[in-house]
This record gives C-alpha cells, structure tokens and sequence, in this order.
C-alpha cells in the first residue's frame, strides 16, 4: 500500500491505543495513523503481540519505534511488517528523560551516524517505508545547518520522508509537556526544509488545530501531522477526506459515529476489555456541542465500574443536544 500521508494523527504516550484508533478511523477513512512509541526492549522482551496487535480497519497504519540499536530495531521492523504494519516510524523527538537515558529520542539529533544506520540497516530488513520524526533541534544544535547536515546524511541513507515537529527541543530545563508549548514554532524552518530538499517528502508537525490551517501548510508542504486538537476534538477528522482527500462521502453525525462504535466496544467487552480504556479517547466527540460537559461526566462516573457496558454510553448520548 503507498501510503499518502497529507494527514496523519501523531503518535501519543498513553493516547493513540488501538482502541482510540479504531474511534478515529471511523471519523477518516484516509488518515494515517500512527501507534504510540513502542520501544526495541518493550518488543525484545516483553509481550509483542500486545504491543503489536492492532485491527485490520485501522490500516493505513504506521508503527513508531523507539531506539538506537540499528539491530534491534531491524529486528522490530521484520516483526512489524510480519504483523501488517504500513510503515515504521523512527522517534527522533521525544525529549523525555526516560528517553534519553535508553539514549533514543530527541537526543540522537546530535547523533545523525547513528541514525543513519538505524535507518540503513531497518530497510535492507523490509520492504515497507522507514521514515524519520524530529525536531528542528536540540538544545545549541538549532542552526539552521545543523537540521540540514541532520537530514542530508539520514536521507542520504536512503530515508525518504521526515516528520518534522516545528519546534526545537530542550533535552534539560524543560518537561516533556513545556517542550510541545514553551518553544516557539517554526513553520517558516520547516517550509525552507522542503524548499530546499524537493525530492523528500516532508510532513509537518505541531501546534497544528484545524482543517483549514492544514489546508493551508498544504500548499507548500506533504502533509500535516496532527496530534493534540485530534485527541481533544476528535470530530474534526470527519471533514478530512472530502477537504483534504478530495473524497466524496457523507460525512457521519455524531451520532452515527457512536452507533458505529458500539459493536467494537460489544466485541472488546467480551473478551475482558474495561469500558473506561476505550470511552476515554471518546469524551472530546461532542467538543463545542450543548451537553458535551454531561457527555464527559457521565462516561468519566460509569465507565470505570466492575461490570459497565455499552449502556453506559448509549445513556451519555441522552446528555446530548444536537
């Protein structure tokens, strides 16, 4: 499958779970989503199929990995593309401390070799696309010729495609939190980035909170990543394929979103899921609509319960004034 990333949903600690992926695939049928961060070891030594596992209507989707052993990761990427995957996406930019003490992450910005041979040694193990996300910078390695050296010696290994977060990192001083707000963004860096390497597809990332503002980053860029306005207001995905996939299908109500959810959520339950771990990503569906603060109460009180089920939402929607 060639993948067409004009909008991807960004990979997010603790919030693109499988179970938040199926919900926004019913909002988009053209988005690329991406997993959460798994990183070599969790695969390595841990429970693969847990962490791999994902349902077949999630597709078109992208595995981010997080690592620096060019070996291991090889070796994760094999087991990706065995698991279905469309894509592996190497993390270059979480600036976590967790992160750089495994040494991956933002970090290995300053260590563009290495990455490089990640990325080498990834693609003579599989066929699907190995793509890099990043910052613009780390710490003093914020010139504008360090980003480019960055990129010119990864591409030169064979990568095709970055993700580019338009902010710099701070690896100390900051929490993961104040790096995606306290440093200004730069579309400006990431536009003069594609200008200047034409062949390479670049995607943009950050701060990025509506379709007419991708629409508009489209003009000079591949695609746009969206992360937090996607989790918080998921809805705005409906409009995707029409505007910005030039699709032609009736975008879904709500309500039908819902109704659509309801047998995932049956078959999940059955097989021991807790409701509260898939309604989570769902309290934003209503964003800006009368009842939306009933919706989110009434799924954050009854999901968590021994035995709640797919009542519990189907009695939220009641909260609901469309």
């Amino acid at each position: 499958m060639k993948l067409d990333r004009t909008l991807c949903v960004a990979p997010m600690l603790d919030w693109t779970t499988k179970h938040c992926r199926y919900f926004h695939r019913i909002l988009s049928k053209q988005a690329v989503l991406y997993t959460e961060m798994v990183t070599t070891g969790a695969l390595l030594h841990g429970d693969k199929h847990r962490y791999l596992e994902f349902n077949d209507k999630e597709s078109p989707i992208a595995l981010q990995l997080g690592g620096s052993s060019p070996h291991d990761l090889a070796v994760c990427a094999q087991l990706a593309e065995e698991y279905g995957y469309n894509e592996v996406n190497l993390n270059v930019g979480c600036p976590s401390d967790r992160v750089q003490n495994g040494r991956f992450g933002a970090c290995l910005m300053a260590e563009p070799e290495l990455v490089a041979e990640c990325i080498a040694t990834m693609q003579e193990k599989v066929a699907i696309p190995i793509t890099v996300k990043s910052r613009i910078g780390i710490d003093d390695l914020d010139a504008y010729e360090d980003l480019t050296n960055f990129i010119n010696i990864i591409a030169d290994a064979g990568c095709e495609t970055f993700i580019l977060h338009a902010r710099k990192a701070w690896l100390s001083g900051l929490s993961p939190k104040q790096n995606r707000d306290v440093p200004p963004l730069r579309y400006d860096v990431v536009k003069q980035i594609k200008r200047d390497f034409p062949h390479l597809n670049i995607i943009i990332n950050g701060g990025i909170s509506s379709i007419a503002q991708a629409n508009e980053l489209l003009t000079e860029l591949d695609g746009v990543m969206i992360g937090r306005e996607a989790y918080h207001n998921p809805y705005m995905l409906s409009a995707v394929d029409n505007s910005l996939y030039a699709q032609q299908t009736e975008i879904k109500s709500r309500i039908a979103v819902v109704e659509e959810l309801i047998p995932y959520l049956q078959m999940q339950l059955s097989e021991g899921v807790r409701l509260q771990s898939m309604t989570r990503h769902i309290l934003g569906l209503f964003h800006g609509v009368a009842g939306a603060r009933a919706w989110r109460r009434h799924l954050s009180e009854y999901a968590p319960k021994a035995n709640a089920d797919e009542n519990v939402v189907l009695r939220a929607l009641e909260f609901v004034q469309l």
